[in-house]
């Protein structure tokens, strides 16, 4: 539930603001755990991750599921917190798995009882599945994995092309993607939620300068850079709008994001409230090739090293020692509840 919508119903509530540096340090913790049983971790988010276990029998002198529930046992006692588990031939199944039992839970799932236990859950289940595609996929005739179950493949895949095979495939719990640890991030992105819907451009631009700053910081710190800037906004009524700028040369500069992002945005100030901004950057490359000097650009060389001055200040002296104007004066109206960047 939206956090708007919470303190709506229950104006007593007491709020527990996050505490997202903790949370990622914590997370960095739990992972070198995983890394015990196997250099084969594959993070989803900042609390999952899938791991392979295939061959590490020998390793560890055990079942794979006793070495899961040591290694559940011992994020419990080195670090004070619970995980839930699922063991599975695949990631897909395995992620279902891990939802059965929560929380502290630990739950199997084997492929050969993999159709029968996914036959009564609705098409939803299947990842990819969102609200849209549901919509469309009740509207002819598949409200459950049994359904699809029931489909020729072939059918499925006249109807919804490739999609079509992969729902077909995993409604009798196929997957065949393999654990990746050497994932590549494809894009680095960051956003809020307003506690009350914004409609004028001064507070949503305020907004995207805090966020802009986050993600500039990542790029840096990732030693990455990107050419295409998105803006995401979602209105009063859970619509979601994005908007995207192709910039010439790839760049990680604050400044560069914010002003595509803000040019996007002011394209969408129509009277319409919205309730969530991001900005994001895709097309990642090295950092090496982000923000290259041009003799016909004077300003933007300027530019360039006025960020970089202010970077080595905060990172000497702390983040807040040195704030842009646009940062200053942030109205109570759009206080916001932060997201941890993508």
């Amino acid at each position: 539930m939206p956090m708007f919508e919470a303190r709506a119903l229950c104006p007593q509530a007491i709020i527990v603001k996050p505490d997202i540096q903790k949370y990622v340090a914590v997370s960095r913790q739990v992972r070198a755990l995983m890394l015990d049983l196997t250099p084969l971790v594959e993070p989803v988010s900042i609390d999952e991750a899938f791991i392979d276990l295939s061959g590490t029998e020998r390793l560890h002198g055990m079942l794979p599921a006793k070495s899961l529930a040591r290694f559940a046992l011992a994020v419990e006692r080195e670090l004070g917190i619970s995980v839930s588990v699922g063991l599975a031939p695949n990631k897909f199944l395995a992620k279902i798995a891990s939802d059965l039992d929560k929380p502290r839970g630990f739950a199997m799932l084997g492929q050969n009882e993999a159709a029968d236990f996914l036959s009564t859950r609705p098409v939803s289940t299947i990842y990819g599945v969102g609200r849209v595609a549901e919509q469309k996929l009740t509207r002819d005739g598949f409200r459950t994995i049994a359904d699809l179950q029931r489909a020729d493949e072939t059918d499925l895949m006249r109807r919804y092309g490739v999609e079509g095979r992969r729902l077909w495939r995993l409604a009798r719990g196929i997957d065949t993607r393999e654990v990746s640890p050497e994932r590549e991030a494809k894009s680095i992105s960051a956003e809020t939620t307003f506690d009350k819907d914004v409609a004028a451009l001064r507070p949503l631009e305020k907004q995207l300068w805090h966020l802009t700053e986050r993600v500039s910081a990542r790029l840096k710190r990732n030693e990455l850079a990107g050419s295409t800037v998105t803006l995401k906004l979602k209105t009063a009524d859970f619509r979601t709008r994005t908007r995207a700028r192709s910039m010439e040369e790839p760049t990680q500069l604050a400044s560069k994001i914010y002003q595509a992002g803000r040019d996007l945005l002011s394209k969408e100030i129509d009277g319409t409230s919205y309730r969530l901004i991001g900005i994001g950057v895709t097309a990642l490359v090295d950092g090496e090739d982000a923000d290259p000097a041009s003799l016909l650009d004077t300003t933007g060389v300027r530019t360039t090293a006025a960020e970089r001055a202010l970077d080595k200040v905060r990172e000497r002296f702390g983040q807040d020692a040195v704030m842009r104007g646009l940062a200053l004066d942030e109205p109570e109206e759009v206080t916001s509840r932060r997201r941890r960047p993508a």
